[in-house]
């Protein structure tokens, strides 16, 4: 289940953000995201890994690192999405693959904007940790809400 909320609109000086939502195979899960500034690094960032066991670790935005490895430019909107990633949370590090290149989502009608929401997976030193969801916005404009 995918559901966003805020207690506040996008802050002026951010452009959109990239997520993660991975079931680990191990029976955690991981769930990091950042908000990209406009010249692409990062404004904010933050997570958590909750184990098997049930414990929990928070990440600090410090702890949280996204590093772009890939692109795809859709052939419809035009634009290019880093689809491919390494994303450091705390001491652990995962490659993030999408399943297939072309997820993208044109919502204009309903929502205002384009961005790339599909299917990964999760890999540790190449070989497979998980599957879930992978989230960019903010690459086609900067959200305006």
């Amino acid at each position: 289940m995918d559901h966003e909320w805020s207690s506040q609109y996008l802050e002026q000086d951010a452009t959109g953000w990239d997520w993660i939502g991975i079931n680990l195979d191990d029976g955690g899960a991981l769930m990091a995201f950042r908000m990209r500034d406009k010249q692409g690094g990062s404004f904010w960032a933050g997570g958590a890994l909750r184990h098997a066991d049930g414990s929990v670790r928070v990440f600090t935005p410090g702890e949280v690192r996204f590093t772009p490895r890939r692109e795809w430019r859709s052939p419809r909107s035009g634009t290019t999405y880093p689809v491919s990633w390494l994303v450091r949370a705390g001491d652990r590090e995962f490659e993030i693959e999408p399943l297939f290149d072309d997820q993208e989502h044109d919502t204009r009608v309903s929502t205002g904007t384009i961005y790339w929401e599909g299917a990964a997976r999760a890999l540790v030193d190449g070989k497979p940790a998980g599957r879930g969801y992978l989230e960019l916005t903010g690459y086609w404009r900067r959200l305006n809400f």
